[in-house]
């Protein structure tokens, strides 16, 4: 996108067509497109307008009513915090009276308008001419163009402290010749910039992808996995005043909003399989706080390495999903079958940790049919060996 398309996106006519073609099939865009050149509307209007109304068709299910007020880029919407995770760590900063935060790296503002929605004046920073207009719009839009500056510029030219905001926030570029990148110095700005970064401005949180190795991140500086309806979204480094004194790690889960932390985290014990087989949420099996979830329900680990709690009262826990352990089945795959068919299961659904299987492969190989219930089968592996429960999801 440019500059000129976000012009005609925001004009009468443009906004005119978002909205009559907001719910229109992108299997209809030849048509749609050939109809409207017809009707006297300029080629490049009606290119831009079609291919906003596929990303905002896109964005619906992460930015919910926003997405068709918003103005997106293809680039933008994959990197964009979802709305969800903005708000909770726009809260984060509220919390600590940052007055003006500098968002580098803004993007179309998914974070941005989160923080203005929470009272906090912004100054949004994007190399990219469009983004930069996109976010303007936006900002706009939303009625919070009056809490909202932005810039384009490198941001490490910026001076955050002389711009007078007393905290930033940074969402670094994650992607590489088209492609994620994994490599936390392939970022762009590099990864060693949030440390110069934090150096001179001691309220920094930066967001990194949900992988980043814990040995990356210096001490004094809690990392937070957050994950969104059972799915991992990302981490955010928060440091200085803003980490929270004793934590170095924390999973929070949204949209409840249970956190656990490794300020006191018991050591993990192990022990055989119990009544009950406890899931944790990515966040936490992220964040290493297995062995918490374990603690919080008088639980214990089934091997040391592999993310799996047992206990035998019936857990009651948001930090991850239970099941009730039915029975231990031979891992053997033609054994497997015998005791699955015997029971009178027609299909499974396999859960595994810790195991070299492929769960589709393996549903395929054991050829149930019929009219019978479900079976919810657990694998993984313990110290004695592979490990195959039947179990049922509470």
């Amino acid at each position: 996108m440019t500059p000129e398309e976000v012009a005609l996106l925001t004009s009468r006519n443009g906004q005119q067509l978002l909205a009559r073609l907001a719910d229109h099939r992108p299997a209809d865009d030849l048509t749609v497109m050939t109809q409207l050149r017809s009707q006297g509307y300029e080629p490049a209007l009606v290119t831009a307008v079609v291919t906003q109304v596929r990303l905002r068709q896109r964005a619906r299910p992460r930015f919910g009513t926003d997405a068709d007020r918003l103005l997106w880029t293809a680039p933008g919407l994959e990197q964009a915090t979802r709305t969800a995770v903005a708000e909770h760590r726009a809260a984060r900063f509220a919390a600590h009276d940052a007055a003006r935060i500098a968002d580098l790296c803004s993007g179309v503002g998914g974070d941005l308008l989160a923080l203005a929605r929470a009272g906090i004046d912004v100054l949004g920073v994007d190399l990219d001419p469009a983004t930069v207009a996109v976010a303007r719009s936006n900002a706009d839009t939303l009625g919070l163009g009056n809490r909202v500056e932005m810039r384009c510029e490198d941001v490490r030219a910026i001076d955050v402290l002389a711009e007078g905001c007393d905290a930033a926030f940074i969402d670094p570029g994650r992607r590489s010749g088209g492609r994620r990148t994994f490599d936390p110095e392939a970022y762009s700005p590099p990864y060693a910039f949030i440390a110069e970064l934090a150096a001179g401005v001691a309220a920094t949180a930066a967001k990194v992808a949900p992988g980043i190795p814990h040995s990356l991140v210096p001490s004094g500086v809690e990392t937070e996995w957050i994950s969104d309806s059972g799915e991992v979204k990302e981490a955010c480094l928060w440091h200085g005043p803003l980490a929270t004194p004793g934590v170095a790690r924390r999973a929070t889960l949204l949209p409840s909003g249970a956190t656990l932390t490794d300020e006191g985290m018991p050591r993990p014990t192990v022990g055989p399989i119990g009544r009950w087989l406890v899931e944790p949420d990515g966040a936490v099996i992220r964040a290493g706080l297995v062995a918490a979830v374990a603690g919080s329900i008088d639980g214990w680990l089934l091997d040391p390495a592999i993310a799996y709690v047992c206990a035998d009262a019936e857990p009651s826990t948001p930090y991850g999903r239970a099941f009730e352990v039915l029975e231990e089945l031979p891992f053997a795959r033609k054994k497997l079958r015998a005791a699955l068919r015997e029971r009178g299961y027609s299909d499974v659904v396999v859960k595994k940790r810790g195991i070299a299987v492929v769960p589709e492969e393996l549903r395929r190989d054991l050829r149930l049919s019929g009219s019978g219930p479900t079976a919810t089968l657990v694998l993984t592996r313990r110290a004695t060996g592979p490990l195959a429960l039947l179990v049922h999801p509470r």
